[in-house]
């Protein structure tokens, strides 16, 4: 008799890997240069000032046990004190929860806040993080566009005056993943100004703002309303592999994050939330150490935006690359970028096809460029290889 095997949960059945993770475990040949990925360069991690926050922080074995469900109070406090300035108001110690990176937060947030079938407005292209997050909560999605100033706060405006009554809405609005922009000043106003008329929630997730290459971002959009829940991160300045990110939000929706953390992982790591406080209570230190970062990003992201440009011309446009670590470019004569993939893959070059960012379906002739890991030689190498794919 062949046993029964028991079934998944139904939510299982709408879900899909992403994309991205797909692809890369296609690229790792060495002879692939990489566009598709989206992580930080390895080599501009402060390997030994980490070093240094661990030995200090293994001193005293209170780092090698359970922590609070909300984060080490003295990050906290050190994270409390860098949104303030960031906010230009006073954030206090409860309103600042430390998560397992800021994509627990995302998925966290979203048990909170969504009942199944809530609507969740996001922006398209959207992050595939986000769309995987809210399937999985049985959230209904609805896409605005996204232009050159970010999110189309007309397009939303028109969906709500339709009588659409969102739970929440999610943006990238600084360097935007993957579309590459920021979100303009008056457009944050607008938003945080719909969210207090309406009732919603916006969330905020804000990864890359501090990588900024020729201006610092406007003032994040939780400056204007406590309708809005800032998310942020530790891994794109730092480390990934320290597992820090962030949600600043009232009192109520941490208290709520609380409950489900504890049924999730009980707590964060004690070890790395005391080696990130080190690192980012040392002002100083800090801030030369983000300024190398923005500097190399810098470099090598202009040198893919003249490289595209100056190979294609007229048949594709890309955006600027003003920070972050994407540039997002549209083929304007009809290339196929899902179909050209195999076909770049074979000359030695990988990105990600625009259309694993449609909401639903479309950006056929898009795609997501990363720039930070290679440098300014091989980037430029890179696009040549793709334009002798394209043919």
């Amino acid at each position: 008799m062949s046993p029964t095997i028991p079934s998944l949960a139904g939510k299982l059945g709408g879900l899909q890997s992403s994309a991205i993770r797909d692809l890369l475990k296609l690229t790792v040949r060495p002879d692939i240069i990489g566009l598709a990925g989206g992580l930080p360069d390895a080599e501009l991690m402060p390997r030994e000032r980490i070093a240094v926050a661990a030995d200090a922080a293994l001193r005293d074995s209170a780092c090698l046990q359970y922590t609070e469900s909300p984060g080490w109070a003295p990050l906290r406090a050190v994270l409390a004190e860098r949104e303030s300035a960031r906010l230009g108001r006073t954030v206090g110690l409860s309103e600042v929860f430390v998560t397992h990176g800021s994509q627990q937060a995302l998925s966290l947030l979203a048990e909170v806040l969504l009942d199944p079938g809530a609507l969740v407005i996001v922006e398209d292209p959207a992050y595939v993080g986000a769309l995987q997050v809210f399937r999985a909560a049985g959230a209904r999605i609805v896409a605005v566009p996204l232009d050159r100033e970010g999110m189309r706060i007309d397009a939303l405006t028109e969906l709500l005056e339709r009588g659409e009554r969102p739970a929440l809405v999610h943006t990238v609005s600084n360097f935007h993943n993957p579309g590459g922009v920021t979100m303009a000043e008056h457009r944050r106003r607008e938003l945080a100004e719909l969210a207090q008329r309406y009732g919603f929630w916006v969330i905020e997730d804000d990864p890359y703002g501090e990588l900024w290459f020729d201006r610092p971002a406007p003032a994040p959009i939780a400056s204007y309303s406590h309708n809005v829940i800032r998310l942020s991160s530790a891994s794109k300045i730092l480390s990934p592999a320290l597992r820090v990110g962030w949600l600043v939000a009232p009192d109520a929706v941490c208290r709520g994050v609380e409950l489900l953390k504890q049924g999730a992982d009980l707590c964060g790591s004690a070890l790395t939330h005391q080696i990130t406080a080190d690192l980012l209570a040392d002002e100083s230190w800090l801030a030369g150490h983000v300024d190398s970062v923005r500097t190399a990003y810098g470099a090598r992201a202009k040198a893919l935006v003249h490289a595209f440009r100056a190979t294609f011309g007229d048949r594709a446009s890309c955006t600027d690359a003003a920070g972050g670590m994407f540039v997002w470019a549209d083929f304007t004569d009809g290339t196929d970028t899902a179909d050209l993939l195999p076909r770049a893959l074979e000359h030695g070059v990988a990105y990600v096809p625009g259309s694993a960012f449609a909401v639903d379906g479309g950006y056929r002739n898009s795609l997501r460029m990363c720039f930070t890991t290679s440098d300014e030689a091989t980037l430029t190498e890179a696009i040549d290889r793709m334009a002798r794919a394209v043919g």
